[in-house]
């Protein structure tokens, strides 16, 4: 059986969604190969994949008017008020190694994940 990651708050006891240091140096990685000198993250979710919702990663520079911002690790996160229903307590992370994944949604919303832990259930 596997363990739910624990619950992740800002300081006021707020949900909050957190990236490891690893995500951080790999995202800026990919900045650097597109030439952006300053890269963050926008996380969301929509509709599809195996299980109904889907994680959608992009480099963004800024923030949209109605996202909100993160900061975490050195790096801010832009989510939409509807995806950060899905992602609050989340924590996303990089495993590498001869058998990683890429980028790991450590999700305590989603009741079932697919294999490749890109779609979940709620």
């Amino acid at each position: 059986m596997m363990n739910k990651p624990s619950v992740q708050r800002d300081n006021s006891g707020a949900l909050t969604i957190k990236i490891s240091s690893d995500a951080v140096n790999h995202i800026r990685s990919f900045g650097n190969l597109e030439g952006k000198n300053k890269t963050n993250l926008r996380v969301a979710v929509k509709g599809g994949g195996c299980s109904g919702l889907t994680y959608v990663l992009e480099l963004a520079e800024n923030p949209s008017d109605n996202e909100k911002v993160i900061s975490e690790n050195g790096m801010e996160l832009y989510v939409d008020k509807k995806s950060y229903i899905f992602l609050a307590g989340t924590t996303l992370e990089y495993q590498g190694g001869l058998n990683g994944k890429g980028f790991v949604f450590q999700n305590p919303n989603a009741k079932t994940t697919c294999g490749c832990g890109t779609s979940f259930s709620v």
